[in-house]
C-alpha cells in the first residue's frame, strides 16, 4: 500500500483527472476525497452542484467523502477555520498528502502549500505545468464527460452554460480562453469517465445567472 492521501474534489474534470492520475501511481493510495460546499445552498462551491450528485460522484470512484462545509459568504478567516480543522483531523488519521487539481496559478498553489506545510502535510499537485490544450484533450480522449455548470459570461457566450465539455467544445472555444478554464472562465461537473466504475445518468436543467456568471442546474436524470 502507498502513502495515504486525500484529494480535493470540486466535482469537475481537474479534480477528477487527478485523482486518475494518482491511482497509476503506486507510490500513493489514495483514501478519499474532499470537498468545500455552501452550507445555505447545499451545493458545491463555485461548481453549484447538488450535493446529491457530488455523493453520487464519491460513490461512483469508490472513495468516501468529506464535505467542509462554508457559509454562504465566506471570508479567508472563516474558510482557513475550515481547513484548517479538516486538516489536522486527516494528519491525525495518518494522511500526509493532499492532492489539487490546479494547473498554473502560482498564486493558489503557494496559499496551499504555505498553509499545509505548516501542519506537516504535503501538498501535491499532478497535473502541475501540464500545457491546459493538451491536458484538456487528453482528458476528452481518456473518456473524461463532463457538463458545463458555470461559464463567466464576460469570457464565454452564455449559451454555453449546460454544454457538453468535448471535443466540439474546445474547437469552438476562444483563443483567449484557457482550455481548462483555469482562469475562471467555466466550472464543469463530470458524469463519466475512467476514474469511475460506471457512469451518472444526469440531465441538465434550468439555466439561470446569478452573481456575476451563469449557471446551468445539473440534475439526476428523470428528476427535472
Amino acid at each position: 500500500m502507498g502513502k495515504p492521501i486525500l484529494v480535493s474534489w470540486s466535482s469537475g474534470k481537474d479534480s477528477a483527472w487527478t485523482l486518475h492520475l494518482l491511482r497509476r501511481q503506486p507510490e500513493f493510495t489514495v483514501t478519499g476525497l474532499f470537498t468545500t460546499a455552501n452550507q445555505e445552498h447545499q451545493r458545491v462551491a463555485m461548481h453549484a452542484v447538488r450535493l446529491e450528485l457530488l455523493r453520487r460522484q464519491a460513490e461512483a470512484v469508490g472513495l468516501p467523502l468529506h464535505i467542509l462545509y462554508i457559509p454562504n459568504q465566506c471570508s479567508n478567516a472563516q474558510y482557513d477555520s475550515v481547513m484548517g480543522s479538516f486538516v489536522e483531523q486527516a494528519k491525525a488519521d495518518g494522511v500526509c498528502h493532499l492532492a489539487f487539481g490546479d494547473l498554473f496559478l502560482k498564486d493558489a498553489r503557494k496559499y496551499r502549500e504555505e498553509r499545509l506545510q505548516a501542519a506537516g502535510i504535503t501538498a501535491l499537485f499532478p497535473l502541475w505545468g501540464i500545457p491546459t490544450a493538451e491536458l484538456a484533450r487528453q482528458m476528452v480522449a481518456g473518456g473524461l464527460r463532463a457538463i458545463l455548470t458555470c461559464v463567466d459570461p464576460r469570457k464565454l457566450p452564455t449559451s454555453l452554460a449546460g454544454s457538453a465539455f468535448d471535443a466540439a467544445f474546445l474547437d469552438e472555444l476562444p483563443t483567449t480562453a484557457d482550455a481548462c478554464g483555469e482562469n475562471g472562465e467555466f466550472h464543469t461537473f463530470v458524469y463519466d469517465g475512467p476514474m469511475f466504475a460506471d457512469p451518472i445518468d444526469v440531465e441538465v436543467g434550468e439555466v439561470v445567472e446569478r452573481d456575476g456568471f451563469v449557471f446551468a442546474d445539473v440534475l439526476p436524470a428523470g428528476a427535472g
